[in-house]
């Protein structure tokens, strides 16, 4: 393995065995992606730093990528700049990942509006998506259709997920309207989480979910079938997800340990094979 795949494959990053989908030069680009995207969130979420010494490190980020094209010594720069040359990354989708994480490290986030959650969403996820695209070798409109979708459904999957982790944070990914509706005034993190409607918040953010996975869907029987069979797994693992949490009556999920684990572990693994090699 390369440094880089290394890194993937310890991560436990649901989507390894989508990259694994991919040729050589192709799977290479895509960890690349997935370091860097890990790099700057690390720096936003470590808690071992201040505000500004996470905005002067991601600002740095946004220096690295102008100046990809003159990378010589440090390897995830090098790996970016090759899969720029040969997929045509966009630079503006790895500046909006930066962005996004910049949006992190200036919160934290507690109750945004819908249309800044959006905003979130997009640069972190879909932004992501994007990028991967042309990896994937679906380089038409539908495919940019797709991540923006995709992106979204997954983020917003995750969120709801992570509700109370990210409580834990000082941080609030659910949209004040949401909060709202359910009847939940307060907009501090570990109150809203200990909240008797806090479900009814968290089932509106999966329907917002479903909307996209659905959107996302339409978009994927316009693409190429097997350049996005790895978008295809990504979206079938986070499905299953989502019907967990709603199945759960959008319960925080238990930590999955011992068995429970291991039976995850090849339940995603029977997604890939089916969604992806078998496909």
């Amino acid at each position: 393995m390369t440094s880089l795949e290394t890194q993937v494959a310890k991560s436990g990053s649901s989507f390894y065995w989508a990259m694994r989908l991919l040729p050589t030069e192709r799977r290479t680009a895509l960890y690349a992606i997935y370091a860097f995207c890990r790099m700057v969130d690390d720096i936003a979420d470590d808690g071992s730093r201040n505000k500004a010494d996470k905005l002067a490190e991601l600002a740095r980020w946004h220096d690295r990528i102008d100046n990809l094209h003159i990378a010589k010594t440090d390897t995830l720069c090098m790996a970016l700049a090759q899969a720029g040359i040969s997929f045509e990354l966009s630079a503006v989708d790895l500046h909006s990942v930066v962005d996004g994480m910049e949006m992190d490290a200036k919160g934290p986030i507690i109750a945004p509006t819908l249309l800044q959650l959006d905003l979130y969403c997009d640069r972190v996820a879909s932004a992501v998506g994007r990028l991967c695209m042309p990896v994937f070798g679906e380089v038409s409109s539908h495919g940019q259709v797709l991540a923006h979708h995709l992106g979204r459904a997954l983020q917003l999957t995750n969120i709801a997920r992570d509700i109370e982790e990210d409580a834990a944070m000082g941080r609030l990914y659910v949209p004040q309207e949401y909060l709202l509706a359910a009847g939940i005034k307060s907009v501090d993190p570990l109150t809203i989480v200990k909240h008797d409607s806090l479900n009814k918040a968290r089932a509106m953010l999966g329907i917002l979910a479903d909307t996209h996975f659905e959107q996302a869907a339409g978009a994927m029987e316009r693409c190429n079938r097997r350049a996005v069979r790895p978008a295809h797994v990504m979206m079938m693992v986070y499905r299953r997800l989502w019907r967990q949490l709603r199945n759960g009556s959008w319960q925080a999920l238990p930590k999955r340990r011992g068995l429970a684990h291991v039976a995850d572990k090849i339940a995603k693994l029977a997604i890939a094979l089916r969604y992806g090699w078998l496909a």
